[in-house]
């Protein structure tokens, strides 16, 4: 199973401070919008979402059709085979994609932990 790109998406109180910070290790803005209270921090392969007032705890993404620089993948497990292969597995999954669509879609899957890991298909 190919699930793409991976990012941990943070819930952050403070997008500049949060910015700031992220800077100081390296990263630099690679995506998103100050206004829309959500940038994309990128150094080298790691990405860092950073989103204030969007969601209440972290996430881990994965987004299947990218690789880390949002470029589009020429193969890819489908974010619908993908949601198939997990609820096969036994996997409650959130959210669900509508697997009678193509295209972009998303789903959420709980780990024994209680922490979200989206899939993400902007593709």
């Amino acid at each position: 199973m190919q699930l793409g790109a991976f990012s941990v998406s943070l819930a952050v109180k403070d997008l500049q401070a949060s910015k700031t910070f992220y800077e100081a290790l390296g990263f630099s803005a690679f995506g998103g919008d100050m206004a829309k209270n959500y940038l994309i921090m990128k150094n080298g392969n790691a990405l860092v979402g950073l989103f204030q007032g969007m969601f209440p705890n972290n996430i881990l993404t994965f987004n299947p059709g990218w690789d880390e620089s949002a470029n589009t993948l020429e193969r890819f497990d489908d974010v619908r085979t993908i949601q198939k292969l997990l609820k096969a597995a036994g996997i409650k999954v959130e959210n669900e994609a509508d697997e009678s669509t193509s295209g972009p879609a998303s789903f959420v899957v709980i780990d024994p932990d209680g922490n979200a890991v989206l899939i993400d298909q902007h593709v």
